[in-house]
């Protein structure tokens, strides 16, 4: 489990900021991290390529399952970050969830793709292709063959994501469209839980929640030990995990001058920054 931490650091999938220059969200809201899981595709360019291929692909959803699944399929081969972590996440979903009750393994637009293709592939279950708007493609565990599909009763589904949050992703459109087909989302498996109460809202609906990497203290007291961090930035991280809203007020009223320079930076920063003057989202206006 380790060497996933490691991973995530060593791909930027895990980025902190530098010392008081935390990160701008679009939600207008300023923190000290940013989370691209799917960088551990082997490197953000490797998983920005495929984003790219993905994207172009959606134009016709019966022929994109198995487009993807022979991407991801030569990494798996050919790039050992990515194959450690796949078969990392293969042998954690092995040791918690009896792989005989499991149907098939689901996968939602987009990033998903990057984790449960190859999987059910490895496992040797069907997959199915969530998008968006809540259509399914089945395809075997090979990808030789795709079809769309508007039933499938009682099934047992275990879905791999990426990252889970608050799982509006799951509530929105995966899990529906599962119980669409007539079946459930029984488990769910993602490699990184940002613990921002997704797995207690998913638990909720009877599913069996599992990630390999959850986002706490731990995980960066790691990232120390590898020289990724220095205790400053610890300090930040241990504010925000305990308090996000509270430690990012803090900041802005002990540095004033980050938001005075946000106003004025390119225009995707100063758009961010007015969310955050215009919604008064730290109550300090």
């Amino acid at each position: 489990m380790s060497d996933i931490k490691t991973y995530l650091f060593k791909t930027n999938a895990i980025k902190v900021c530098e010392e008081n220059k935390p990160f701008w969200y679009t939600s207008g809201k300023i923190g000290p991290y940013f989370v691209n899981t799917h960088f551990i595709y082997g490197s953000e360019e490797d998983a920005t390529n495929l984003l790219n291929f993905i994207d172009e692909a959606l134009s016709n959803k019966l022929t994109l399952p198995k487009n993807v699944f022979e991407k991801v399929l030569n990494q798996y081969n050919t790039n050992k970050i990515y194959q450690d972590v796949i078969n990392t996440v293969k042998d954690y979903i092995e040791e918690n969830i009896d792989i005989s009750e499991v149907d098939y393994i689901s996968g939602g637009e987009r990033r998903d793709w990057f984790f449960s293709n190859i999987l059910a592939h490895l496992l040797n279950k069907p997959h199915i292709s969530i998008y968006k708007d809540l259509s399914t493609v089945v395809s075997d565990s090979n990808f030789e063959n795709s079809e769309v599909v508007t039933t499938l009763n009682n099934k047992k589904v275990l879905h791999i994501a990426d990252l889970i949050t608050v799982a509006s992703s799951y509530l929105r459109a995966w899990i529906p469209a599962i119980e669409n087909l007539g079946s459930n989302i029984c488990w769910s498996c993602s490699v990184v839980d940002r613990m921002q109460g997704g797995a207690q809202k998913i638990a909720e609906k009877g599913i069996k929640s599992l990630s390999l990497v959850n986002i706490d203290l731990s995980l960066f007291e790691k990232a120390l030990s590898l020289n990724v961090i220095n205790e400053n930035q610890l300090e930040m991280l241990k504010g925000f995990i305990e308090n996000p809203d509270e430690t990012m007020k803090q900041f802005l009223i002990e540095h004033p001058e980050f938001l005075e320079n946000a106003l004025n930076s390119d225009e995707k920063t100063k758009q961010r920054a007015k969310l955050l003057v215009d919604g008064n989202l730290y109550g300090i206006n």
